[in-house]
């Protein structure tokens, strides 16, 4: 199992050794990222150690919660989407200049502070390669999020990130990933086989539709990276992150509405 306690300043995952399912060697590849990352984009690791046959892994908290949590109290505006995007795309930049994948882009995975900045998280199915150029033929990841290349298993790259950026940003605008109301292993048959996803209507503005065209290109070869999306007018028009605070606020505000206490329990060794 896996359970999570919260300190002032850290966030601790523990993993029982015994009843985990996960190949120790493979807890301790995702350590091994995890510690290797220095972004102001990407959760900062802190320490691990071993209690018995209980992992601790400790990381850094952000009090504002993960944007899917931020989705309970309603959809964000193309605003805070641009915003939000324009920090992952950071953080996608740096990881993929390191030569590593995250491979599980989505609300889940994208955490906020109660400043307002934007960090990517879980790097639990994140791959490490050797070589950005190299070609991955693992199958991991979420499938609602997931690139038509990776489904196929014909051998991806970084830009499968690019993908599951889109789909986050389509996450984030409609309060859920395109065709969350089909079966998940239907999933994996209609994303290769339909046309990329796309936001229709006059509501939103161009410059977010090209953008989600531009992420959800079906060739990875033709789809733009990180830093070249970073030069996209929907990510140059972004605000500063303070803006988000109000998407803090507001699940703070609907989360009280809701008689949801905010006490929070800090962890105290027994």
């Amino acid at each position: 199992y896996v359970s999570s306690v919260r300190s002032r300043t850290t966030l601790t995952r523990q993993i029982d050794l015994e009843s985990s399912e996960d190949d120790i060697q493979e807890i301790q590849q995702e350590i091994s990222v995890l510690a290797s990352c220095a972004s102001p984009y990407v959760t900062q690791y802190r320490a691990s150690f071993v209690r018995g046959h209980t992992l601790w892994i400790v990381m850094e908290f952000l009090g504002g919660g993960s944007c899917l949590d931020l989705l309970k109290a309603g959809v964000f505006n193309e605003a805070h989407v641009a915003i939000i995007c324009q920090q992952l795309l950071q953080g996608l930049d740096y990881l993929h200049n390191e030569g590593k994948i995250h491979r599980d882009v989505k609300a889940a995975n994208v955490l906020l502070s109660t400043s307002g900045k934007v960090k990517l998280a879980d790097f639990g199915v994140a791959a490490q390669l050797i070589n950005i150029k190299s070609q991955r033929n693992t199958f991991v990841g979420t499938p609602f999020w997931m690139a038509p290349e990776v489904i196929q298993q014909a051998g991806y790259d970084y830009k499968a990130d690019i993908w599951s950026l889109g789909i986050a940003a389509m996450e984030m605008i409609n309060g859920e990933p395109p065709h969350a109301s089909i079966h998940p292993m239907k999933v994996l048959f209609l994303i290769p086989k339909e046309p990329a996803p796309r936001l229709e209507g006059s509501k939103y503005s161009y410059a977010f539709r090209d953008f989600i065209a531009q992420c959800l290109t079906k060739d990875p070869d033709r789809r733009p990276s990180a830093k070249e999306l970073l030069r996209h007018k929907f990510i140059r028009n972004a605000g500063k992150t303070e803006a988000l605070q109000e998407l803090v606020q507001r699940k703070q505000e609907w989360d009280a509405a809701q008689g949801v206490s905010q006490d929070v329990k800090y962890y105290a060794e027994s």
